[in-house]
């Protein structure tokens, strides 16, 4: 029986998948990582254990054969904000956005790299944190020696010189900063920042989000902070510091 969260010495990981070679796969690779596992190969078992357990993550198939994959996830996020990815060979972006937008942290299609999925993983374990959610304003600072933000401040520096940010570049690096490692769709990042009657509006984020790279000093090409998801939308990389 999994431990009580306060007890345990690893993060547990839950996995929802339907295909015994998926989770067997996983079951190696994560055990071999240190993880704590559980598995369901249904939406109404891996909910219950979900319940049960309280996971530190949910790795979520969208095909289930009892119920559809975005309808757990919605279920979920009812009463849960523990970190979910998606991994489905569904890879249309409509059903990217459609599960991201549904409150989905990231989504991996299949066939999937097993380093590519373990960072993403570790990704999401150290943005949510061990106790107890995600970050608030007040605590996210980030510093890797060029580029500094202070969300509670509003103090944006690059090589110690403070950078002007209008209202609408700082909100939008806020709400990326705050799910920082997780895909913030497009639409919700236009309805947050201009309004739900602007949600089509994509060329305005596309123009911000391009004047945000040039203040920050990052490279459009490498992407070390603002990393784009091709018709989805866009991450802030690097992982904010916490207290």
């Amino acid at each position: 029986m999994t431990a009580p969260v306060q007890n345990r010495e690893k993060p547990c990981i839950l996995i929802i998948d339907d295909e015994p070679k998926i989770r067997h796969f996983l079951r190696i690779s994560l055990k071999t990582e240190g993880y704590e596992l559980l598995e369901a190969e249904n939406g109404e078992i891996g909910l219950g254990l979900c319940a049960r357990n309280s996971p530190d993550l949910v790795i979520l198939d969208l095909g289930l054969p009892d119920m559809d994959g975005s309808d757990v996830l919605g279920a979920l996020r009812e009463w849960s904000p523990v970190p979910v990815i998606i991994l489905s060979v569904r890879d249309r972006e409509l059903e990217k956005v459609k599960a991201l937008d549904l409150g989905a942290n990231d989504y991996v299609t299949k066939p999937f790299g097993v380093d590519e999925l373990l960072a993403r993983v570790r990704t999401q374990l150290r943005n949510y944190g061990r106790n107890g959610g995600p970050p608030n304003e007040a605590t996210v600072i980030f510093d890797d020696g060029a580029l500094h933000i202070d969300l509670s401040m509003r103090k944006v520096t690059v090589n110690g010189e403070p950078v002007r940010l209008t209202p609408k570049e700082f909100a939008v690096l806020k709400v990326l900063m705050l799910a920082s490692g997780k895909i913030v769709t497009q639409s919700q990042l236009l309805k947050d920042i201009w309004g739900p009657t602007h949600t089509k509006d994509t060329h305005y984020l596309r123009i911000l989000i391009g004047r945000l790279r040039q203040k920050l000093g990052d490279d459009p090409t490498e992407q070390n902070y603002i990393q784009t998801e091709p018709g989805v939308g866009y991450r802030f990389m690097e992982t904010a510091a916490r207290p």
